[in-house]
């Protein structure tokens, strides 16, 4: 800013696109690739009404707040800015981690940050054609939430197959640049066939980098994914630095014009303050009733657990009773019992197991004479789907019950979601044909300015005072001792490959 204010220094304007279409994809693909897929599963109730209701009801809020008070802005113009305000910023993120605070508020943190972004810049495509349309009835909310939908819905589809296609593709590629080069284009790949194709850009480079997430332990070598993890760090830096430089730049010109208008930057921030306010109190208001409705859900999906779980037990109590054999029933089926006892431990393996594994090797010739293999194989194939799904509720539960998330927590989420580069990005990309664009631009700049000030200086403090869930380092001796037992099979295995090759 101090820069931009020389004499020297001419007015610089950066095109929108050029923040939308090329700043933005790689840094929302960057953020996804980190995010841990299974805890996003989990939290992916929390994350959706944080990245869809909300931005809606957030962006609504401003527009019809700015046109109240702002006539000449019309409510499309308004709502865009509010669409402008939505996205939360990753400085809070990062505060938060050094804080020490539970991985799971990181975690719905890191979620909105994805899905936020994404939905408030569909939004605000969605106002500004309304606003340069000058008809306020395309803002129904029926309609724009069918336009969000049918864009999410392509751009979903695109990113999936941008993303599989992509991991495969660089698990053949062996040396480490060129992975990284194929990584920093996989985004744009994403996003330019979507944005053609009427969806949105932006969350097709997010569904990509979530895919890439999911599949690239499994496929891409240790050393491409080290090498292309510093490269992404050093390209998002740039790229988040580029974004307040631009901004920074840009505020002489900004705010010469907003002094040229009726109130000038007195107005301006009194604006900002007003709908700063209004967004975190919005915010507030939706957190504490998504909390409630979320302790709901858990509270029911406890009680069915524990009834599924009754359930599969007094089925396990009945399949070993009619396990039961006697000496005469052995003698006749010409089995011992310890062959007896083998036919059982291979149906509670392969019940561990998929069904279609158990189907499958539980298909042994070996076994298909015996009694035991006929009955191991048809149960093993009916409950163990049902079995593995319940243990994977009960894993969730697990989780959810040592991370719970009640107001010391929520206090930190809603502190946290204060605004910064994304909000400076998107505010880049309002149309200057838009009425008292430069009025706009310095909103959102004061807004985000204050809040990645006083939130982000505040936020630590705020942590020690309200002492939310913190995250632990501590690991059960049973789990140190499994973990012992893999890393020794995988060295063993790694150093026995190496002397067969």
């Amino acid at each position: 800013m101090a820069i931009g204010f020389l004499p020297q220094v001419g007015a610089i304007e950066i095109e929108p696109q050029i923040v939308l279409e090329m700043v933005l994809p790689p840094l929302l693909f960057s953020a996804a690739v980190r995010m841990p897929t299974m805890d996003f599963r989990r939290e992916m109730q929390a994350v959706a009404m944080l990245a869809i209701p909300l931005v809606f009801l957030s962006a609504f809020a401003v527009g019809f707040v700015i046109n109240w008070l702002v006539p000449a802005i019309s409510l499309p113009w308004g709502v865009a800015l509010g669409a402008v305000l939505s996205p939360t910023d990753a400085v809070a993120i990062s505060i938060a981690k050094r804080s020490g605070v539970s991985h799971r508020i990181i975690t719905v943190l890191e979620g909105e940050g994805l899905f936020n972004d994404a939905t408030s810049l569909v939004l605000l495509s969605a106002a500004m054609s309304a606003g340069l349309a000058a008809d306020e009835h395309a803002l129904n909310p029926g309609l724009l939430i069918g336009k969000v939908a049918i864009a999410l819905g392509i751009a979903a589809g695109i990113g999936w197959v941008v993303g599989e296609v992509g991991v495969r593709l660089r698990a053949l590629i062996k040396e480490p640049s060129a992975d990284t080069v194929f990584s920093f284009a996989m985004p744009f790949i994403a996003s330019i066939p979507a944005e053609h194709l009427g969806g949105s850009g932006l969350v097709a480079a997010v569904v990509a980098g979530l895919v890439v997430s999911r599949r690239r332990a499994a496929t891409i070598s240790a050393a491409n994914r080290r090498f292309s993890q510093q490269n992404w760090q050093t390209m998002t830096l740039v790229l988040e630095s580029g974004i307040f430089l631009t901004m920074g730049l840009q505020a002489f010109g900004i705010v010469e014009e907003t002094a040229a208008f009726s109130g000038g930057l007195a107005f301006a921030a009194f604006l900002a303050v007003t709908l700063g306010a209004l967004i975190m109190v919005i915010r507030a208001v939706f957190i504490a009733l998504m909390f409630t409705w979320l302790d709901h859900r858990h509270k029911r999906r406890q009680r069915r657990y524990e009834a599924e779980a009754a359930r599969i037990e007094r089925f396990e109590k009945r399949m070993h009773k009619a396990s039961e054999v006697d000496a005469d029933m052995l003698q006749a089926r010409d089995l011992s019992p310890e062959r007896w006892e083998d036919a059982l431990n291979h149906y509670r393996r392969r019940r561990r197991s998929s069904g279609a594994r158990a189907a499958t090797r539980c298909a042994d010739p070996t076994w298909t004479t015996s009694r035991a293999n006929r009955w191991a194989r048809a149960r093993a194939v009916s409950s163990s789907g049902r079995a593995r799904r319940n243990a994977m509720r009960g894993s969730d539960l697990d989780y959810f019950e040592s991370e719970p998330l009640g107001p010391r927590e929520g206090s930190v989420i809603v502190w946290a979601g204060m605004r910064g580069a994304i909000t400076l990005a998107a505010a880049q990309t309002i149309s200057t044909h838009a009425p008292m664009r430069a009025f706009l631009l310095t909103i959102a700049l004061f807004i985000a300015a204050g809040a990645l000030v006083i939130q982000g200086l505040t936020l630590p403090g705020l942590i020690r005072i309200v002492k939310p869930k913190m995250a632990t380092g501590d690991i059960s001796e049973e789990e140190r001792a499994k973990l012992l037992k893999v890393m020794g099979s995988a060295l063993v295995d790694t150093a026995l490959a190496q002397a067969i090759h």
